[in-house]
């Protein structure tokens, strides 16, 4: 493979990736206040259906990730990402129409039983689908780009572990767009769902001009990451043990990752209405411009906090194995997973997000090995297991509504991060017939 000395596509590609985690922790963190102003009629279904917005979210992936593999195959990277972005700003108009139904027609609603769901909400729902939809192609774009694009002295983890840290930039900034630029800092009870309308315009206008700029420069295709209409492929991609398996973990993975993220402040709100304390260095509020953020607003800004710094520290890990990261934080994460259950301790959760840093591209990079012009078809199925975000953030949700409490839901991340561990000690390492040579 012919060495690429030119960083810009690289970074082109990345700041795009930036821009993919910050509006999926944007969607992560309206789930809580949605859920006071959508859903405050929801009854005894309330948990399941604010939970819904990532499900519908990651749903996207599921559908549509072998969407976007089939364009990079038809018609390359650059066209490719365009079209993610133009599906961001499909998703966040949606969003705003839903704000503005929301305000103008509150009493417009479905009834079921003792639920009330208004049309706004629904709305809100198919956007963050689209939303889901915008993240699948443009990262079935990003990961195969990333880990191919040779630059001089980075390997392809070291690689990938920097273009997910600034995209973890994204996702620790997000949480505080949304409390102090959506929401202006002011307490989750007293938020009102027409102050999403300009923010939501602002970004559909930086989203815009972002796809504008990415439709003038160049972003060339690398050679044997891409299938084509003229190359057959001899194997079922499913036929690659270490590729199948690295599938079934990164559909664990992200539900673990994004179970956490997602349901984190709902969690910190029961221990906080219970009167457990919840405290940031022993205080209870922590006040920011002039704002006073209660610290549940803080948890999910410190959880992928915990990637950003994770994943900056890994792109220094040249002669550390992916495998050998890998075994070491599943094993670390299953620990303070069964800690934060059995003490109901909402720190130990917050914690994992260092763990969770380095998992994504270490999982990626042994499921790709040796695949060569398998690589891009493979990256759309893998992108496609990112639906396990939707399957265990719901699922929580109805065992929330369940049980009555969050606390024992977190058994669902436990057996996540024990299975990526069986992955990482048995199922990884590549039989030699699936090398390709």
């Amino acid at each position: 493979m012919s060495k690429q000395r030119n960083i810009w596509p690289y970074a082109i590609v990345t700041f795009i990736y930036f821009i993919v985690g910050f509006l999926t922790t944007v969607n992560e963190q309206l789930q809580a206040p949605l859920k006071v102003t959508f859903l405050a009629e929801a009854g005894s279904y309330r948990n399941t259906l604010t939970t819904s917005i990532s499900f519908f979210f990651f749903l996207g992936y599921l559908i549509n990730s072998t969407l976007g593999s089939r364009w990079v195959n038809h018609h390359g990277y650059k066209i490719t990402i365009i079209r993610g972005l133009l599906f961001i700003i499909m998703g966040l108009s949606l969003y705003m129409i839903s704000t503005w139904v929301g305000y103008t027609y509150p009493n417009k609603s479905l009834t079921f039983s003792d639920v009330v769901i208004p049309y706004g909400f629904i709305i809100f729902v198919i956007g963050s689908f689209l939303m889901g939809t915008s993240a699948a192609v443009i990262q079935v774009v990003v990961n195969p780009y990333v880990a191919s694009y040779a630059l001089s002295g980075t390997t392809d983890v070291q690689r990938l572990n920097i273009t997910t840290g600034i995209n973890s930039i994204g996702t620790t900034s997000a949480p505080f767009f949304v409390t102090l630029v959506m929401f202006s800092g002011i307490s989750i009870e007293s938020i009102h769902i027409q102050q999403l309308l300009l923010p939501l315009g602002g970004l559909i206008v930086c989203v815009l001009a972002v796809t504008l700029f990415t439709m003038r420069i160049d972003i060339p295709d690398i050679a044997e990451t891409r299938s084509t209409d003229s190359i057959s492929l001899p194997r079922s991609l499913w036929s690659f043990r270490h590729f199948a398996l690295g599938v079934a973990a990164i559909f664990f993975y992200v539900g673990t990752e994004v179970a956490i993220g997602a349901n984190l402040n709902l969690f910190a709100f029961e221990l906080m209405e219970s009167g457990y304390p919840v405290t940031f260095f022993g205080h209870a509020e922590l006040i920011v411009g002039g704002k006073d953020l209660g610290v549940h607003a803080l948890l999910s800004t410190l959880y992928w906090g915990g990637f950003l710094v994770g994943r900056l520290a890994s792109s220094f890990l040249k002669n550390v194995s992916a495998r050998s990261q890998l075994i070491f934080t599943t094993t670390l994460a299953s620990i303070l997973v069964a800690a934060a259950m059995l003490s109901n301790n909402i720190w130990f959760l917050v914690a994992i997000g260092l763990l969770h840093s380095s998992m994504w591209s270490c999982i990626y990079s042994l499921s790709i090995k040796g695949l060569k012009q398998y690589t891009s078809k493979a990256s759309g199925i893998f992108i496609s297991a990112v639906f396990g975000g939707a399957v265990f953030t719901l699922m929580q949700g109805g065992l929330a509504d369940m049980f009555g409490s969050w606390r024992w839901t977190w058994i669902l991340s436990l057996c996540c991060e024990l299975l990526m561990l069986g992955y990482a000690l048995f199922g990884s390492r590549p039989r030699a017939k699936d090398i390709i040579t």
